[in-house]
């Protein structure tokens, strides 16, 4: 089902004037139709597709994002809609930015989140930056996502996408106001089908290409072998809480709170990680209940409107993508961290993965969990 505010016709994330606008295209349905949008609108939009890594003889060592066929893609949809296309060579910010952080949080016994440091530290910052050689006011990107200027407070806001199913507003918590200025997402105010039935009707081939997976760069359980072949990770034992040897492993890489799979243990009981120490290479399992916990601590907070609260605010607080939001009370601490309360016990709290601060539809913040 469509949301009120399905209409095409509809776009909230840009100013009305005509203007220049670079949208960073994946070659996926999103990118695609938010590309079309703003020409409908009458901006003068460029197209910039990232290459991320080597693609010399057609090579792809990747994932299901971001390959050759997608690069094309976005040519395509460039071509029919009329507007100029440039492949930009990312490679390097990739590797630094995306890849190395994900092998070194993996590594150090935390789960990444790699789509939150592609789309803001390397998405935004670096096509902000692109944007200005092309005199370009904006950048857009398909995500389900809206920015609002508060007139009262002179800031901008980071807004749910409409289609709640959908929402992408999570992954870009580390926007700063400056970025959030010269942001623009058109399709944040349609739902899929909405999004789906445009590309349809403007003829993209790219109408029923289905979205590509949460990380781009690596098969679903295949980030193993991917760390594996970066870094040399020793194997280590697996305990209990009371610190009863249980069985050995081949690395805390393959590894994540409250996994419960691919252990390895008969015990009679369900067993799930609730502990990965880096430091003697560990894993520690127990029962469900020892997943759950009241509180975290938040490093490297980012608050969108720029300015920390002087005090301990009232939020909802999600602490992973998929996780449902749950009320929290939230207190700002020295050094950029914040302490995170929650109402009630939440499951399978995981260091490395970012905790999202919201008041109903805006996004307050957010930071990595500790």
């Amino acid at each position: 089902m469509r949301t009120k505010n399905s209409s095409p016709e509809l776009l909230t994330s840009c100013k009305e004037k005509a203007m220049r606008i670079v949208v960073a295209m994946s070659g996926g349905v999103d990118s695609s139709v938010a590309a079309a949008l703003l020409v409908r609108e009458g901006h003068d939009v460029i197209g910039l597709s990232m290459q991320l890594y080597d693609q010399q003889q057609g090579e792809v060592r990747f994932g299901s994002c971001c390959t050759i066929d997608d690069l094309y893609d976005a040519r395509r949809v460039a071509g029919a809609i009329g507007i100029p296309h440039y492949i930009v060579n990312f490679e390097h910010k990739f590797q630094e930015h995306v890849i190395s952080d994900f092998v070194r949080e993996y590594a150090a016994g935390r789960t990444p989140i790699p789509c939150v440091h592609c789309n803001g530290d390397l998405k935004f910052a670096s096509l902000v930056d692109r944007a200005r050689s092309f005199d370009a006011e904006f950048v857009a990107t398909g995500h389900f996502a809206r920015v609002e200027f508060d007139e009262v407070t002179g800031r901008h806001r980071l807004k749910k996408g409409a289609d709640a199913a959908k929402d992408q507003s999570y992954f870009l918590f580390t926007l700063t106001q400056a970025q959030l200025a010269r942001a623009c997402f058109p399709v944040g105010a349609l739902d899929k089908a909405a999004v789906r039935d445009e590309a349809r009707r403007l003829g993209l081939r790219v109408a029923e290409k289905k979205d590509s997976q949460e990380i781009c760069f690596v098969a679903a359980g295949e980030h193993p072998e991917f760390v594996g072949k970066r870094t040399d990770i020793p194997g280590g034992a697996i305990r209990d809480r009371d610190g009863r040897v249980l069985a050995r492993h081949d690395g805390i890489h393959r590894f994540t709170i409250g996994q419960r799979k691919g252990l390895g243990l008969a015990t009679g009981i369900p067993l799930y990680v609730v502990g990965i120490d880096a430091a003697d290479a560990s894993v520690t399992v127990g029962p469900r209940e020892a997943l759950e916990s009241t509180t975290l601590t938040a490093s490297r907070v980012n608050w969108m409107s720029g300015d920390v609260p002087p005090s301990a605010i009232r939020a909802s607080a999600r602490v992973r993508y998929r996780h449902r939001e749950a009320s929290a009370r939230i207190t700002p601490l020295p050094g950029g961290r914040a302490e995170v309360t929650f109402d009630q016990p939440q499951t399978a709290i995981a260091p490395g993965q970012a905790v999202v601060f919201y008041d109903g539809e805006f996004v307050l913040g957010g930071g990595w969990i500790e």
